[in-house]
Parts: structure tokens; C-alpha cells; sequence
């Protein structure tokens, strides 16, 4: 099969492809608290280390939660923080972690520079009144002068509670978001009430900082009359893809994806054109307004116990890996986007599994997280052309003087033999080859099996490559011409 990439760059490539979400999930999912050691009041220590592998541009703080959250509540002294009822997700949450506290997280996730906090404002609880008022005497409602203090209290050098708070100086939290799924509940905010609010909340928040960057929600068709109304005050559209099986008859629920595992594999080779229709649909919407989209949760939606165990097999993983190659496809208008929740102690959603109670094993990866390590890692600067005479799923990028072929074996059991070149011509000095292909793609990552999808580098002499099955894979490739 021959493969040729062009060295031409043709857009820059955000950083922020492979941001990851944190939300504080209640009774569902532990997910914050499962990091959080309340003894030391800091987080897990065994945690940051595998983070920075994963080398987030962005790490998210929202979600439906952020839609009955008060920021105030979570931020000066452990012991003057109130708990808050986890209205989406059942329980109490401590706030323990708080505005300073992940601020902090996303400094600790870089391994060069930060990680880029992005925000969710409680926009009114989107309309969602059974969450602004859930119970007598308990206001949940969040305002657009909440949201300005608290941009204020991010990012003003003066913000005199910050200063009593943390008196080393501003977080300079660039990126915010108003309104999480504002589209998705017929009880809640019709898209009139939400481009007005959205408005409101984005003249506010400009006006406590001119320089942040404002995304709107705009999934269900609301788009173009969000676009119209925030004008320049807004840059980026916001949406969701939570996706299962394009085709009939899916086996991806409970354990029914463990009696075929063909049958399996079809349907979850299926899901990436969910996924690309989806962004199809968001870039035709904005387009006539020049925005940018952020898809700022995407992931597999499944019927199961901690929303299904196919999930942690490999088989998920190679249909993470073709979502994250449809996903760089669209960066040219793409900015922001996730394959999976960031971490927790039970949804295989979830990048990172920490194993509880303590001392029952070592935070690990997820196949999602290890494709989002891998692909993240090497996805380049620029986006390159690549074109295939065969069924390999291969997107490019360019970094300095090298290239890097993100490829896919879309196939169960027959390999693939590439031969690659650059602008038709064969690569000088071999390729540098950083692969995960267990031997049977049906193997599920377990506390116990930690490593088991951990890739495994390899140098290749010349421009043929063997691509096992089930096989996912970054190609190192020098530019000829350039210096290493």
C-alpha cells in the first residue's frame, strides 16, 4: 500500500485537540474526590506524573455541574468552604477543589508550561429552574455579576479577595465558557432566552476583563443565532458529540459486546462517521460568521455498568484513535476538543481509572488516554496532506524538521504493509515507529494489567512498515533538508 505525505503546511494546528474534562460527578463517578487527598489537602500524589504524560493543552472545569455552581463557595480557607448539593449527579460536594486549587492542577499538568484553565460559568442554571431552586431557601441561580467577580477574581492583580485569599498574584485565566448543553433540555432555556443571556454574560465578563476569550454554546441548530447576536464577543461555538454505533442492531451495551467480537468491531469501526458528520454539520453552521468550534466533551455514550467495560479493551481504542484522526482532519476550523472525561474511579469514560480505596493499585491509563498521550503527543504543529491508495486511516503532521503520520489498521486481522514517502520521494535515515498493537484487540486494561496498551518504539530501516492488526501508530519521519 503506498502512503505520501506532503511537507506542505497547510493550517497551524491548535494545541488544544486533546483537552481533557474534569467535573466533580457526585455518587456516579467520585471522578475529583478520587484524586483528591483529604488528609494533606492536595492532590493524589501518584497522580501528576501520569497527567503530564497525557500533556493536556486545556483541562476543562464544568459541565452540568457548573449549571447550579456558586465559585464562591470553593475558594479561601478548607474550613470556611460550604458543601453543595451535586444536583445532576446525587451526593454533597466538599469543594475542596476550587478555583485555586485547579488552577494549580493545570500548572502542574504541563510539562513545559501550564495547562489552560477553561472555566464554565453557572449561566443562569441555563433555565434549568429545578436546579437554580431545587429546595426552599436554596438559591443555585447563577448571575452574570457572579461571573464578572469571578473573572476579576481569576485574572485583576487588585481583586482584594483573591489577594486575601492568595496573595501571589493572578491566575490569568484566559478561556471561559457560557452555557453547558443549554440546547439539550426542553425544561430549560429555549434559544432565545439563551442568546440573550449569553449576551449579558459576555458584556460582563468583558467588561471585568477585555483580553478573555468567550465560547457560546450553539449545538441543535442554535449556531447562527448565537453568532449573529454576540458578534466579535464571542470566538469560539460550543457543542457536544456523546456517540455509540452508527449501524442497527448494536452489540455496544452491557457485556452483549463480549459474545462476537467481529460483530463488535464493525459496529465501533462505524462510530467515526458519527463523529464527522457531527463536526460537518457545526463548521457549515459558522461558517458565514467565521467562528471557532470547541467541542468541549465528546465521547462513547453506551448502556452498561460504569458506561461499559468495552470500553477499556482495545477494540474502543482503535476507535478513539480514527475519532482523534477525524478530529485533526477538521482542525482548520477546530480548536478545542476531548475524547474522554479526565479521570474518576469508575466510568471507563474516563482518561486515568484511580483505583480505590487507597493503596489498591496505581492511577492508569484507559485505551482512550493512551491514544490521547500518544496521538496528543505527536499531532505536530501543522497539518499535513497525506494520501493513502489503501484502507489505513492515516492523518499528518509537521513539527520543526519532522513529520508525524498518525496511522490506524482498521482491520481486526490483516495487517498492513505501508510504503511511505515525503512529496513522493523516500525518506532519508528510516522512520522512528511508536506503536500499540496488542496481540489480541478483545484484551480489556485492568489495575492488574496496567501496561498493557503502553506503545512500544521501534526504528524501521527504509520506507516499508508493517501495520499489525488492530495497530495504532505515530511514524517519526525526518524532513529532508532540515536539520535534526
Amino acid at each position: 500500500m503506498k502512503l505520501n505525505i506532503s511537507t506542505e503546511k497547510k493550517w497551524r494546528v491548535s494545541p488544544y485537540l486533546a483537552m481533557q474534562f474534569m467535573e466533580p460527578l457526585g455518587t456516579a463517578d467520585s471522578s475529583v474526590d478520587a484524586g483528591w487527598d483529604y488528609v494533606r489537602e492536595c492532590w493524589r500524589e501518584e497522580l501528576p506524573e501520569l497527567v503530564r504524560s497525557l500533556r493536556p493543552g486545556m483541562i476543562r472545569w464544568g459541565g452540568c455541574f457548573a449549571s447550579y455552581y456558586h465559585w464562591r463557595e470553593g475558594v479561601g480557607p478548607m474550613a470556611e468552604r460550604k458543601p453543595m448539593l451535586n444536583l445532576c449527579w446525587d451526593g454533597l460536594y466538599s469543594n475542596h477543589v476550587g478555583t485555586r486549587e485547579f488552577v494549580e492542577f493545570c500548572r502542574a499538568a504541563g510539562e513545559t508550561e501550564r495547562a489552560e484553565p477553561l472555566f464554565v460559568f453557572n449561566m443562569e442554571s441555563d433555565g434549568r429552574m429545578r436546579w437554580a431552586y431545587p429546595r426552599e431557601g436554596e438559591d443555585r441561580f447563577g448571575t452574570a455579576e457572579e461571573a464578572a467577580a469571578w473573572v476579576r477574581y481569576c485574572n485583576d492583580p487588585d481583586d482584594p479577595l483573591r489577594n486575601l485569599h492568595d496573595p501571589s498574584g493572578p491566575y490569568n485565566v484566559r478561556w471561559w465558557q457560557i452555557g453547558n448543553e443549554t440546547s439539550y433540555d426542553k425544561n430549560g432555556y429555549d434559544v432565545k432566552q439563551a442568546v440573550s443571556a449569553t449576551v449579558r454574560f459576555a458584556r460582563a465578563a468583558l467588561d471585568a476583563d477585555p483580553s478573555v476569550r468567550l465560547i457560546a454554546w450553539g449545538d441543535s441548530g442554535w449556531a447562527p443565532a448565537m453568532c449573529e447576536a454576540a458578534g466579535d464577543m464571542v470566538s469560539h461555538i460550543a457543542f457536544h458529540c456523546h456517540y455509540g454505533s452508527a449501524l442497527p442492531d448494536s452489540p455496544l451495551y452491557d457485556t452483549e459486546y463480549r459474545r462476537d467480537p467481529a460483530h463488535t468491531w464493525e459496529h465501533l469501526m462505524s462510530v467515526p462517521a458519527i463523529l464527522d458528520g457531527k463536526l460537518r454539520e457545526m463548521k457549515e453552521q459558522v461558517a458565514p460568521y467565521g467562528k471557532r468550534l470547541a467541542m468541549t466533551e465528546g465521547h462513547f455514550a453506551l448502556r452498561g455498568r460504569n458506561r461499559c467495560d468495552v470500553l477499556s479493551s482495545w477494540m474502543a481504542g482503535v476507535a478513539y484513535a480514527r475519532n482523534f484522526n477525524v478530529i485533526f482532519r477538521h482542525s482548520d476550523v477546530l480548536d478545542i476538543a476531548t475524547l474522554a472525561d479526565f479521570f474518576g474511579n469508575r466510568w471507563q469514560v474516563n482518561a486515568i481509572l484511580i483505583p480505590t480505596p487507597r493503596g489498591s493499585g496505581k492511577p492508569y491509563l484507559q485505551p482512550v488516554g493512551q491514544v490521547m498521550r500518544l496521538f496528543g503527543r505527536y499531532a505536530g504543529d501543522w497539518y499535513a496532506d497525506v494520501r493513502s491508495d489503501g484502507s489505513v486511516d492515516a492523518t499528518a503532521g509537521i513539527r520543526e524538521d519532522r513529520v508525524y503520520l498518525l496511522a490506524v489498521n482498521p482491520s481486526m486481522d490483516t495487517p498492513l504493509s505501508l510504503a511511505v514517502t515525503l512529496d513522493g520521494q523516500t525518506p532519508e535515515g528510516g522512520m522512528i515507529v511508536h506503536e500499540i498493537a496488542p496481540d489480541d484487540p478483545t484484551t480489556e486494561v485492568t489495575p492488574q494489567n496496567a501496561a498493557c496498551f503502553d506503545p512500544v518504539t521501534r526504528t524501521v530501516t527504509g520506507n516499508e512498515a508493517f501495520l499489525p492488526p488492530a495497530a495504532v501508530a505515530v511514524f517519526e519521519i525526518p524532513i529532508p533538508g532540515t536539520r535534526s
